[in-house]
């Protein structure tokens, strides 16, 4: 898999995105279905207290993203922690880590797909779930397929319009949270009190919402794998990560505490949708027609986002030997178009299955597959940074312009409540499911990146890169 001399020469990357377009690349990443619509799953499951899942996990993303920010401020790279994992824990490392970040954003592209093309027939009922979701993945694929600057200003758009969303929401909300609203009296705790108690299924339940909530949080990484592509990367992973903290304080869990305070948790309404039951509650006109606008653009972002993250990382393993080299490979604009369609490969497939079976099936099916894979994600870069961290304060001090708080208290915080969600998911029987098919797949990428691994260097595998590099 070793990409020749050809492809070298040829896969260039186009360093063209501005730092604007980078913190809304960072935004929008985070910011989709997940959120808008798997919210409703989330405070159904766990009542109120899902609060609590959205804090402690919103926790643990700014933290993880303060230790990737400290790692791709001092080396940005398009390959972002599968690069830093393979030299700071060995090739089989940076390819586990790789290959299963690529297969999250593969099935995240599918999933966005099914749900964007579920509003789309809600808004067109014309219009069959398959067809809708064909027509978004062939348009997303050709913003792909353009320029960086295209894909860099369709995100910006999309990001836009969300955060506007969002806003207009958590204003709305606010006020009638007050009592500031015509016909409309403030709720007080009724909803968050008076319906079963804060926590009326129990604190496991709160535990089992963390997968969807975890999925929900996952994205944030983009930027740093878009900084290959920056004009100035340092700067703008920088400040696109450092907006991480209010970014989730806002939207998250300003929003879902809105959802929360203003309607009952086991309303129907709100599983289905919750901000839509909220706005249509306090009698906002085209409450429904306007978010599922909201959504589809979430929709479109979210797959904008997931066919440039899993290319990009396919194209990063390719130039280190670790896929294949056809991946490697750039049009004269920069665009490694092979790693493009094979990001796009699981989502048109998923429009077949569309076809062929109920839209709820392949929605959930996809959701319970790959929600847990972001835990090992963020478990691997856990790992690294702790390595890598004791390694450039010996070499390069320099280097480390910005730094994970509590170091390593923190990181080693993380890891353990990273270790205790893996555990309470095979204790729960809901999650065992998706965590056993994630475990799975990560055993299958570790033993290929082992094997790989002892064929390029037969004898000092298990040594990490810079190690060797250093001897």
């Amino acid at each position: 898999m070793k990409p020749s001399a050809h492809t070298n020469a040829s896969a260039r990357l186009r360093g063209a995105l501005g730092n604007r377009q980078m913190s809304m690349i960072a935004i929008g990443g985070v910011i989709g279905a997940g959120l808008f619509v798997g919210s409703g799953s989330a405070v159904r499951q766990a009542g109120p207290a899902v609060l609590v899942a959205y804090a402690a996990i919103g926790a643990l993303a700014v933290l993880v993203m303060r230790m990737l920010a400290e790692m791709a401020v001092a080396q940005p790279e398009t390959g972002s922690f599968s690069s830093y994992a393979g030299r700071e824990l060995g090739p089989w490392a940076g390819l586990s880590v790789g290959w299963l970040y690529a297969y999250q954003w593969c099935i995240t592209v599918g999933f966005e797909a099914i749900a964007g093309a579920a509003v789309a027939h809600h808004m067109l009922p014309a219009i069959p779930t398959w067809l809708a979701a064909l027509v978004l993945m062939v348009a997303l694929i050709a913003v792909n397929f353009a320029r960086v600057e295209s894909f860099g200003t369709f995100e910006f758009w999309f990001a836009m319009i969300k955060v506007a969303a969002i806003i207009a929401f958590l204003l709305i909300g606010l006020a009638a949270v007050l009592g500031a609203l015509p016909n409309t009296s403030a709720p007080g705790t009724t909803n968050l009190l008076g319906h079963g108690g804060f926590a009326p299924n129990g604190w496991l339940a709160v535990l089992q919402a963390s997968l969807v909530v975890f999925f929900s949080y996952f994205g944030t990484e983009v930027v740093t794998i878009a900084a290959g592509e920056a004009k100035d990367p340092a700067q703008a992973v920088r400040r696109g990560i450092n907006s991480v903290v209010w970014r989730i304080l806002l939207f998250y869990i300003g929003s879902i505490t809105i959802v929360v305070m203003l309607l009952p948790w086991n309303s129907t309404a709100v599983t289905d949708s919750p901000y839509v039951a909220v706005l249509s509650h306090l009698g906002v006109p085209f409450a429904g027609t306007a978010m599922n606008f909201i959504v589809l653009t979430a929709v479109l972002s979210c797959l904008n986002s997931g066919i440039y993250s899993s290319s990009r990382m396919l194209h990063s393993l390719a130039e280190r030997g670790e896929a294949p080299a056809l991946f490697a490979r750039t049009t004269r604009l920069g665009v490694p178009a092979p790693a493009v369609l094979a990001a796009s490969s699981i989502g048109l497939l998923t429009v077949v299955a569309n076809y062929f079976l109920p839209t709820t099936a392949v929605y959930q099916f996809l959701l319970d597959s790959s929600g847990a894979v972001a835990v090992v994600v963020y478990l691997c870069i856990t790992v690294t940074h702790l390595r890598g961290r004791a390694r450039l304060m010996r070499e390069r001090p320099e280097a480390l312009t910005v730094r994970m708080w509590a170091y390593p208290w923190l990181s080693l915080l993380v890891l353990a409540a990273l270790l205790a969600i893996i555990a309470g998911m095979a204790a729960d029987s809901g999650s065992r499911r998706s965590l056993l098919l994630t475990l799975l797949v990560t055993a299958v990428a570790v033993v290929a990146g082992l094997i790989t691994q002892r064929a390029r260097h037969p004898k000092n595998a298990a040594e990490p890169v810079h190690s060797r590099t250093l001897v």
